[in-house]
Protein backbone atom coordinates (compact mmCIF):
# COMPACT_ATOMS: atom_id res chain seq x y z
CA UNK A 1 0.00 0.00 0.00
CA UNK A 2 2.80 2.41 0.87
CA UNK A 3 4.47 1.65 -2.46
CA UNK A 4 1.27 2.51 -4.33
CA UNK A 5 0.96 5.80 -2.46
CA UNK A 6 4.59 6.63 -3.17
CA UNK A 7 4.09 5.91 -6.86
CA UNK A 8 1.02 8.14 -6.79
CA UNK A 9 3.07 10.97 -5.29
CA UNK A 10 5.72 10.61 -7.99
CA UNK A 11 3.02 10.57 -10.67
CA UNK A 12 1.61 13.80 -9.25
CA UNK A 13 5.05 15.36 -9.50
CA UNK A 14 5.41 14.18 -13.10
CA UNK A 15 1.97 15.59 -13.91
CA UNK A 16 3.07 18.89 -12.38
CA UNK A 17 6.13 18.90 -14.67
CA UNK A 18 3.93 18.16 -17.69
CA UNK A 19 1.57 20.94 -16.63
CA UNK A 20 4.53 23.31 -16.64
CA UNK A 21 5.13 22.49 -20.30
CA UNK A 22 1.42 22.92 -21.04
CA UNK A 23 1.48 26.22 -19.20
CA UNK A 24 4.10 27.57 -21.59
CA UNK A 25 2.12 26.40 -24.61
CA UNK A 26 -1.00 28.05 -23.25
CA UNK A 27 0.95 31.20 -22.46
CA UNK A 28 2.23 31.33 -26.04
CA UNK A 29 -1.31 31.13 -27.36
CA UNK A 30 -2.24 34.07 -25.16
CA UNK A 31 0.80 36.06 -26.23
CA UNK A 32 -0.02 35.91 -29.93
CA UNK A 33 -3.37 37.51 -29.17
CA UNK A 34 -1.90 40.43 -27.19
CA UNK A 35 -1.07 43.58 -29.21
CA UNK A 36 1.48 44.68 -26.60
CA UNK A 37 3.28 41.34 -26.85
CA UNK A 38 3.37 41.52 -30.65
CA UNK A 39 4.74 45.07 -30.62
CA UNK A 40 7.35 44.12 -28.04
CA UNK A 41 8.35 41.03 -30.03
CA UNK A 42 8.75 43.14 -33.19
CA UNK A 43 11.01 45.63 -31.38
CA UNK A 44 13.07 42.80 -29.86
CA UNK A 45 13.34 40.98 -33.19
CA UNK A 46 14.55 44.10 -34.99
CA UNK A 47 17.03 44.83 -32.21
CA UNK A 48 18.44 41.28 -32.25
CA UNK A 49 18.62 41.07 -36.06
CA UNK A 50 20.41 44.41 -36.32
CA UNK A 51 22.87 43.42 -33.59
CA UNK A 52 23.64 39.96 -34.99
CA UNK A 53 23.98 41.03 -38.61
CA UNK A 54 25.65 44.39 -37.95
CA UNK A 55 28.61 43.76 -40.31
CA UNK A 56 26.20 42.98 -43.15
CA UNK A 57 23.83 45.90 -42.50
CA UNK A 58 26.28 48.71 -41.72
CA UNK A 59 27.40 50.47 -44.93
CA UNK A 60 30.62 51.81 -43.39
CA UNK A 61 33.08 50.94 -40.67
CA UNK A 62 31.90 52.42 -37.35
CA UNK A 63 35.40 53.67 -36.55
CA UNK A 64 36.38 55.07 -39.98
CA UNK A 65 36.75 58.86 -39.99
CA UNK A 66 36.45 61.27 -42.91
CA UNK A 67 37.56 64.69 -41.74
CA UNK A 68 37.27 66.07 -45.27
CA UNK A 69 33.49 66.19 -44.71
CA UNK A 70 33.94 68.53 -41.72
CA UNK A 71 34.03 72.12 -43.00
CA UNK A 72 35.07 73.67 -39.74
CA UNK A 73 34.75 73.56 -35.93
CA UNK A 74 31.21 72.76 -34.87
CA UNK A 75 30.12 71.74 -38.38
CA UNK A 76 28.10 68.51 -38.35
CA UNK A 77 27.02 67.16 -41.76
CA UNK A 78 23.36 66.18 -41.72
CA UNK A 79 21.61 63.21 -43.38
CA UNK A 80 22.35 62.64 -47.05
CA UNK A 81 21.93 59.96 -49.71
CA UNK A 82 25.31 58.45 -48.81
CA UNK A 83 25.06 58.89 -45.03
CA UNK A 84 21.45 58.30 -43.99
CA UNK A 85 21.81 59.66 -40.46
CA UNK A 86 24.65 62.05 -41.21
CA UNK A 87 28.13 62.19 -39.71
CA UNK A 88 29.42 63.01 -36.25
CA UNK A 89 32.07 65.58 -35.36
CA UNK A 90 34.87 63.23 -36.46
CA UNK A 91 33.31 62.36 -39.80
CA UNK A 92 32.12 58.90 -38.74
CA UNK A 93 28.91 57.47 -40.20
CA UNK A 94 26.23 57.72 -37.51
CA UNK A 95 24.02 55.00 -39.04
CA UNK A 96 26.87 52.46 -38.93
CA UNK A 97 27.74 53.44 -35.36
CA UNK A 98 24.11 53.04 -34.30
CA UNK A 99 24.01 49.53 -35.76
CA UNK A 100 27.22 48.44 -34.07
CA UNK A 101 26.02 50.11 -30.88
CA UNK A 102 23.07 47.70 -30.90
CA UNK A 103 25.54 44.81 -30.89
CA UNK A 104 27.35 46.23 -27.87
CA UNK A 105 24.07 46.75 -26.01
CA UNK A 106 22.86 43.22 -26.79
CA UNK A 107 26.12 41.64 -25.64
CA UNK A 108 26.14 43.61 -22.39
CA UNK A 109 22.45 42.95 -21.74
CA UNK A 110 22.53 39.20 -22.39
CA UNK A 111 25.81 38.51 -20.57
CA UNK A 112 24.93 40.60 -17.52
CA UNK A 113 21.42 39.11 -17.37
CA UNK A 114 22.84 35.58 -17.62
CA UNK A 115 25.42 36.34 -14.93
CA UNK A 116 22.77 37.72 -12.60
CA UNK A 117 20.34 34.88 -13.33
CA UNK A 118 22.89 32.13 -12.72
CA UNK A 119 24.08 33.74 -9.49
CA UNK A 120 20.51 34.33 -8.33
CA UNK A 121 19.45 30.77 -9.18
CA UNK A 122 22.34 29.34 -7.17
CA UNK A 123 21.51 31.45 -4.11
CA UNK A 124 17.76 30.93 -4.48
CA UNK A 125 18.18 27.18 -4.90
CA UNK A 126 20.33 26.92 -1.78
CA UNK A 127 17.97 29.10 0.27
CA UNK A 128 14.73 27.54 -0.92
CA UNK A 129 16.05 23.98 -1.01
CA UNK A 130 18.00 23.77 2.23
CA UNK A 131 16.09 26.24 4.38
CA UNK A 132 17.04 26.80 8.02
CA UNK A 133 20.16 28.79 8.81
CA UNK A 134 21.31 28.59 5.18
CA UNK A 135 18.12 30.31 4.05
CA UNK A 136 18.38 32.95 6.79
CA UNK A 137 22.04 33.72 6.02
CA UNK A 138 21.54 34.01 2.27
CA UNK A 139 18.43 36.15 2.60
CA UNK A 140 20.12 38.59 4.98
CA UNK A 141 22.96 38.92 2.48
CA UNK A 142 20.42 39.48 -0.30
CA UNK A 143 18.59 42.09 1.79
CA UNK A 144 21.84 44.01 2.28
CA UNK A 145 22.42 44.04 -1.47
CA UNK A 146 18.88 45.25 -2.12
CA UNK A 147 19.28 48.05 0.41
CA UNK A 148 21.72 49.80 -1.95
CA UNK A 149 20.16 51.59 -4.96
CA UNK A 150 20.82 49.47 -8.05
CA UNK A 151 22.45 52.06 -10.30
CA UNK A 152 24.59 53.42 -7.46
CA UNK A 153 25.69 49.87 -6.61
CA UNK A 154 26.58 49.21 -10.26
CA UNK A 155 28.57 52.45 -10.50
CA UNK A 156 30.57 51.51 -7.40
CA UNK A 157 31.37 48.01 -8.69
CA UNK A 158 32.30 49.22 -12.18
CA UNK A 159 34.52 51.98 -10.77
CA UNK A 160 36.24 49.52 -8.45
CA UNK A 161 36.90 46.96 -11.21
CA UNK A 162 38.16 49.53 -13.68
CA UNK A 163 37.08 50.96 -17.01
CA UNK A 164 36.16 48.04 -19.27
CA UNK A 165 33.16 46.36 -20.85
CA UNK A 166 33.67 43.29 -18.65
CA UNK A 167 33.45 45.49 -15.54
CA UNK A 168 30.12 46.88 -16.74
CA UNK A 169 28.71 43.39 -17.35
CA UNK A 170 29.86 42.15 -13.94
CA UNK A 171 28.47 45.24 -12.20
CA UNK A 172 25.04 44.94 -13.81
CA UNK A 173 24.97 41.18 -13.21
CA UNK A 174 25.81 41.51 -9.51
CA UNK A 175 23.06 44.10 -9.05
CA UNK A 176 20.47 41.67 -10.47
CA UNK A 177 21.54 38.61 -8.45
CA UNK A 178 19.34 39.38 -5.40
CA UNK A 179 16.27 39.93 -7.61
CA UNK A 180 16.51 36.43 -9.09
CA UNK A 181 17.47 34.89 -5.74
CA UNK A 182 14.44 36.22 -3.87
CA UNK A 183 12.08 35.32 -6.70
CA UNK A 184 13.28 31.72 -7.01
CA UNK A 185 13.40 31.23 -3.25
CA UNK A 186 9.80 32.39 -2.87
CA UNK A 187 8.59 30.14 -5.68
CA UNK A 188 10.41 27.14 -4.23
CA UNK A 189 8.94 27.70 -0.78
CA UNK A 190 5.46 27.69 -2.34
CA UNK A 191 6.18 24.55 -4.39
CA UNK A 192 7.55 22.75 -1.35
CA UNK A 193 4.08 22.99 0.21
CA UNK A 194 2.36 21.47 -2.85
CA UNK A 195 0.51 18.19 -2.36
CA UNK A 196 2.90 16.10 -4.45
CA UNK A 197 5.95 17.39 -2.55
CA UNK A 198 4.40 16.80 0.88
CA UNK A 199 3.18 13.32 -0.07
CA UNK A 200 6.57 12.29 -1.44
CA UNK A 201 8.34 13.68 1.64
CA UNK A 202 6.06 11.85 4.06
CA UNK A 203 6.77 8.57 2.28
CA UNK A 204 10.53 8.92 2.45
CA UNK A 205 11.39 10.06 -1.05
CA UNK A 206 14.84 11.65 -1.01
CA UNK A 207 14.75 15.37 -0.40
CA UNK A 208 17.28 16.02 -3.15
CA UNK A 209 15.06 14.19 -5.66
CA UNK A 210 12.02 16.24 -4.66
CA UNK A 211 13.89 19.56 -4.77
CA UNK A 212 16.00 19.08 -7.89
CA UNK A 213 13.64 16.84 -9.85
CA UNK A 214 10.32 18.61 -9.32
CA UNK A 215 10.25 21.65 -7.03
CA UNK A 216 13.09 23.48 -8.78
CA UNK A 217 11.89 22.94 -12.40
CA UNK A 218 8.34 24.00 -11.46
CA UNK A 219 9.68 27.22 -9.91
CA UNK A 220 11.63 28.47 -12.94
CA UNK A 221 8.82 30.05 -14.98
CA UNK A 222 8.76 33.39 -13.09
CA UNK A 223 12.56 33.49 -13.14
CA UNK A 224 12.60 33.21 -16.93
CA UNK A 225 10.02 35.98 -17.21
CA UNK A 226 12.12 38.15 -14.90
CA UNK A 227 15.10 37.52 -17.16
CA UNK A 228 13.23 39.14 -20.05
CA UNK A 229 12.46 42.20 -17.95
CA UNK A 230 16.03 42.33 -16.66
CA UNK A 231 17.30 42.64 -20.22
CA UNK A 232 15.45 45.95 -20.51
CA UNK A 233 16.96 47.35 -17.31
CA UNK A 234 20.40 45.98 -18.23
CA UNK A 235 20.39 47.92 -21.51
CA UNK A 236 19.43 51.12 -19.70
CA UNK A 237 22.01 50.59 -16.94
CA UNK A 238 24.72 49.79 -19.50
CA UNK A 239 23.92 53.02 -21.33
CA UNK A 240 24.06 54.91 -18.02
CA UNK A 241 27.46 53.49 -17.11
CA UNK A 242 28.78 54.22 -20.60
CA UNK A 243 27.41 57.75 -20.32
CA UNK A 244 29.47 58.16 -17.15
CA UNK A 245 32.59 56.89 -18.90
CA UNK A 246 32.79 53.53 -17.09
CA UNK A 247 32.49 51.27 -20.14
CA UNK A 248 35.23 50.23 -22.58
CA UNK A 249 38.43 52.24 -22.60
CA UNK A 250 38.43 52.68 -26.40
CA UNK A 251 36.23 55.71 -27.22
CA UNK A 252 36.12 54.74 -30.91
CA UNK A 253 33.97 51.65 -30.17
CA UNK A 254 30.34 52.72 -30.62
CA UNK A 255 28.09 52.46 -27.57
CA UNK A 256 24.74 54.18 -27.30
CA UNK A 257 25.47 55.58 -23.85
CA UNK A 258 28.87 56.88 -24.88
CA UNK A 259 27.35 58.41 -28.03
CA UNK A 260 24.93 60.32 -25.82
CA UNK A 261 27.78 61.61 -23.67
CA UNK A 262 29.96 62.60 -26.62
CA UNK A 263 27.21 64.59 -28.36
CA UNK A 264 26.02 66.75 -25.45
CA UNK A 265 28.02 69.70 -26.77
CA UNK A 266 26.06 69.57 -30.04
CA UNK A 267 22.57 69.83 -28.51
CA UNK A 268 21.94 73.17 -30.20
CA UNK A 269 23.82 72.71 -33.48
CA UNK A 270 23.06 69.02 -34.18
CA UNK A 271 20.38 67.69 -31.80
CA UNK A 272 19.82 64.63 -34.01
CA UNK A 273 23.08 63.14 -32.72
CA UNK A 274 21.49 62.91 -29.27
CA UNK A 275 18.09 61.84 -30.56
CA UNK A 276 19.29 58.73 -32.44
CA UNK A 277 20.95 56.81 -29.56
CA UNK A 278 18.32 58.04 -27.10
CA UNK A 279 15.40 56.69 -29.12
CA UNK A 280 17.30 53.44 -29.75
CA UNK A 281 17.74 52.87 -26.01
CA UNK A 282 14.08 53.64 -25.34
CA UNK A 283 12.71 51.38 -28.09
CA UNK A 284 14.94 48.40 -27.24
CA UNK A 285 14.12 48.62 -23.54
CA UNK A 286 10.44 49.13 -24.36
CA UNK A 287 10.42 46.00 -26.51
CA UNK A 288 11.79 43.76 -23.77
CA UNK A 289 9.49 45.37 -21.19
CA UNK A 290 6.34 44.87 -23.27
CA UNK A 291 7.28 41.28 -24.05
CA UNK A 292 8.19 40.49 -20.45
CA UNK A 293 5.07 42.06 -18.95
CA UNK A 294 2.85 40.30 -21.50
CA UNK A 295 4.54 36.99 -20.72
CA UNK A 296 4.03 37.57 -17.00
CA UNK A 297 0.32 38.22 -17.53
CA UNK A 298 0.01 35.17 -19.78
CA UNK A 299 1.55 32.93 -17.10
CA UNK A 300 -0.56 34.40 -14.28
CA UNK A 301 -3.19 31.83 -13.19
CA UNK A 302 -5.58 34.66 -12.28
CA UNK A 303 -5.89 35.58 -15.97
CA UNK A 304 -6.93 32.11 -17.09
CA UNK A 305 -10.48 31.43 -18.21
Amino acid sequence: MSLQVAESAIQQAEHADEAGGGLWREAFRRLVRKPAAIIGAIFVAIFVIVAVFAPLIAPYSPTATDLSQIKGPGHIPGPSSTHWLGLDDLGRDVFSRMIYGARQSLVVGVVSMAFGMVGGIILGLLAGGLGGWVDATIMRFVDMMLAIPGLLFAIGIAAMLGQSLVSVMIAIGVVNIPVFARLLRGQMLAQREADYALAAKSLGVKRSRIILGHVFPNSLSPVIVQGTLTLATAIIEAAGLAFLGLSGADPAIPEWGRMLADTQKFLTSAPQLVFYPGIAIVLSALGFTLLGESLREALDPKNRR
